[in-house]
C-alpha cells in the first residue's frame, strides 16, 4: 500500500531523540526552546510558542485572542474538525462562509456578508498548504476591529506575497502531525508578535501557573508557584523537539520535494479526463504542497467519489478524504444552512487526495495516476466522454 502520508525521518532526528532521552529531559526543557527560537527565527516573529498538539495550539490562539462565550467567529467548512471543535471549547459560535471554487480556501467576500455585531475573529484555513488572501483577510479584520487567527496546519514553509505564512496573521497556528510538512510526531505551535497574546498562551499552556516548567524544574525560579487561570496541559516536549529541531533544518528541502511530485502530478493529470487539481491563487504566493487534492467530475461517471476512492485503495494506493465539510456534520448541521455554501457542499462529491510525500518516487506519481485513470475510464458515463482537463471544483 502506498499511503497518502509518511514523514520524512533520518539518522539526525533518531539520534536526538535517543540523546534526548538519555539527558532524562523529557518534557519541557532546552530542546523545545531551542525548537522555538528556531522556528521564530525562521518565520520573522517574535514568538513562536510550542504546544502538545495542533489543536492544543489552536485552542491557545483562540483563548489568547480574547474570543469568549457567545463571541462569533467566521471560519470555513473546508477544514478538520479541530478548527471549529476549539471554538466550542471557547463558549464561541463558529460562523461558516463559503470557499472559492479553485482552491477550496476561505472566500473573502462571503466572509463580508457574515460578519455581524457579534463577530469577534476571522479564522481562515489555508487549504492544503496554499495561503489565502491575506490581504483581504487583514483588511476585513482591521476595517471592523477584529482578531485574525489562522490555521496554517498545512502550511509551515508558504509564504504569500514574500511574507512567511505565520508572520502576518495576529496569531497562527501550525501542526506537527507525522503527516504534515514537519513533524515532532505530535505536536504544534502557536506564532505571534504579539507579547500580550505570547503571554497568554505561555499561562494557558501549562496549568494557569505563573511559571514555565523550565523555571519550575531547571532552578531557575522560586520553589512555590502561583496558579492564576485554569490553564490546560498542552505543553511541548523536549522529545518532541528533538525531532522538530532536524525537521526544520531539512523542511526546505522536504518542501522542494512536495513542489517537484505537485508539479508531476499535474502534467500528468492533465492528460486524464473528469479529473483535474485544485486550481492557484492569482496572487503571489508559494505553495506548501502538504496534499494534493483532485478534483473529479462524478456526473460524468457511473460510480462516486467515494467509490473511486475505495477502489483506488484496493489497488494498493491510499487515497484520501480531505474532507468532509463540516456543515455536513451531524455536530454542526443545525449550525449552518447548506444552501449558503454550495461550494463546499459541492466540493463534497467530488475532491480526493492523493498520496504526497517527500520520500516517495517519481515512479509513484505515475503508479497514482495510471490507477486513477483506469478507474475513471472504467467507469465512464455513456455519453459523458469529454476532454482531459474537462472536471471542476465548483
Amino acid at each position: 500500500m502506498l499511503p497518502y502520508a509518511r514523514p520524512s525521518i533520518t539518522d539526525d532526528e533518531i539520534a536526538e531523540v535517543e540523546a534526548c532521552l538519555r539527558s532524562g529531559w523529557l518534557a519541557t526543557g532546552p530542546r523545545a526552546g531551542r525548537f522555538e527560537q528556531l522556528l521564530a527565527s525562521r518565520l520573522g516573529v517574535r514568538h513562536a510558542l510550542g504546544a502538545s498538539t495542533g489543536t492544543a495550539a489552536l485552542h491557545l490562539a483562540v483563548l489568547a485572542c480574547g474570543i469568549r462565550p457567545g463571541d462569533e467567529v467566521v471560519t470555513t467548512p473546508m477544514t478538520w474538525v479541530s478548527t471549529a471543535n476549539v471554538l466550542l471549547h471557547a463558549g464561541a459560535v463558529p460562523v461558516f462562509a463559503d470557499v472559492e471554487p479553485a482552491t477550496l480556501n476561505l472566500d473573502p467576500a462571503r466572509v463580508a456578508e457574515v460578519l455581524g455585531p457579534r463577530t469577534r475573529a476571522i479564522l481562515p484555513v489555508h487549504f492544503a498548504g496554499q495561503p489565502c488572501d491575506e490581504d483581504a483577510f487583514l483588511d476585513l479584520a482591521r476595517g471592523h476591529g477584529l482578531f485574525l487567527v489562522e490555521d496554517a496546519a498545512h502550511a509551515l514553509g508558504a509564504s504569500y506575497k514574500g511574507r512567511p505564512i505565520g508572520a502576518i496573521a495576529d496569531a497562527t497556528m501550525f501542526s506537527f502531525h507525522p503527516a504534515k510538512n514537519l513533524t515532532t510526531g505530535e505536536g504544534g505551535a502557536v506564532t505571534t508578535d504579539s507579547d500580550e497574546i505570547a503571554e497568554r498562551v505561555k499561562l494557558l499552556r501549562f496549568h494557569g501557573i505563573a511559571q514555565t516548567p523550565e523555571s519550575r524544574f531547571g532552578g531557575r525560579g522560586p520553589v512555590a508557584y502561583d496558579v492564576v487561570e485554569a490553564g490546560f496541559k498542552y505543553n511541548f516536549s523536549d522529545i518532541q523537539a528533538a525531532i522538530g529541531i532536524h525537521q526544520l533544518a531539512r523542511l526546505d528541502e522536504m518542501n522542494r520535494r512536495r513542489a517537484e511530485l505537485a508539479r508531476a502530478y499535474r502534467e500528468r493529470l492533465a492528460a486524464v479526463p473528469h479529473v483535474e487539481p485544485l486550481g492557484d491563487a492569482a496572487y503571489e504566493h508559494v505553495h506548501a504542497w502538504h496534499i494534493l487534492v483532485a478534483s473529479i467530475e462524478p456526473d460524468a461517471l457511473t460510480i462516486g467519489r467515494d467509490e473511486v476512492i475505495g477502489l483506488l485503495r484496493a489497488a494498493g494506493i491510499g487515497a484520501g478524504l480531505h474532507f468532509v465539510p463540516l456543515h455536513l456534520q451531524t455536530l454542526y448541521k443545525p449550525m449552518a444552512d447548506a444552501s449558503k455554501l454550495p461550494v463546499a457542499t459541492e466540493a463534497n462529491r467530488r475532491i480526493l487526495t492523493l498520496p504526497l510525500f517527500p520520500d516517495m518516487a517519481d515512479s509513484d506519481v505515475d503508479r497514482v495516476v495510471d490507477a486513477l485513470a483506469g478507474i475513471l475510464r472504467a467507469h465512464v458515463r455513456r455519453g459523458a466522454e469529454r476532454p482531459a482537463g474537462a472536471a471542476a471544483a465548483s
